[in-house]
């Protein structure tokens, strides 16, 4: 795709006590998403937060609310974080049984529809719902956790993911150890949307706008070259 990069900060790393200022501070900073990691201490070890939540911050900005569901079963609460506000919703392949219903069920809901893997998930098991799809999430990390190390081996999988999808208006989203050293290596193997945690929300406040354009650059000097 030759759209910019789309920088989407996680909450995960941010201030909890404050959450609704701190979306209004990255966005003010040059956020162009804002990524929600619901966790539910089953899929995986970790729990963060629900619907009530994502509700609650909705009226802090309009940027894309990118809600990404770590949690099993998906499918009874995908109409409560569709009417929560968030925009696009992600469910785990590994977390659903009927991978296509649930991704229907997303676009019925009038929400984009995402799908997930783990680093260890091979490619293949997206590949019949793809149409069903506007975005594959590739975990760089395994997931339920803030602050891990990138794990190189993903970068050549979002190489076969993006010859996978083809000329399919899809994109590539990549979560986990997203740093200005990263970035290059994702964004050269087809990667769209970056999110990123502790690497932006890291020194406080004064420094979301750098930590951002730091990731910016290094992102748009690699799709510039190519």
């Amino acid at each position: 795709m030759s759209q910019d990069i789309i920088i989407a900060p996680s909450v995960l790393s941010a201030d909890f006590s404050r959450l609704g200022d701190e979306v209004e501070a990255v966005c003010r900073a040059g956020a162009d998403w804002i990524h929600l990691d619901v966790m539910d201490g089953h899929f995986v070890p970790n729990i963060t937060f629900g619907p009530p939540v994502i509700k609650a911050i909705r009226n802090r900005t309009d940027k894309v609310f990118d809600c990404h569901l770590m949690i099993e079963p998906a499918d009874p609460y995908l109409a409560a974080f569709a009417e929560a506000g968030s925009d696009y919703i992600t469910v785990h392949a590994e977390a659903c049984t009927h991978l296509d219903r649930s991704l229907q069920a997303i676009r019925d809901l009038g929400r984009k529809a995402g799908v997930s893997l783990n680093p260890s998930t091979p490619e293949s098991v997206i590949e019949y719902s793809l149409d069903r799809v506007d975005l594959v999430l590739m975990m760089t990390v395994n997931p339920g956790f803030g602050g891990q190390a990138f794990i190189p081996s993903v970068v050549e999988k979002v190489r076969r993911v993006k010859s996978m999808i083809g000329k399919r208006p899809i994109m590539i989203e990549i979560d986990g150890g997203v740093t200005p050293q990263t970035a290059p290596l994702v964004v050269s193997a087809g990667a769209d949307i970056l999110v990123a945690g502790s690497a932006i929300f890291k020194g406080g406040e004064q420094v979301y706008a750098g930590n951002i354009a730091a990731l910016r650059e290094a992102s748009e000097s690699v799709r510039k070259a190519a």
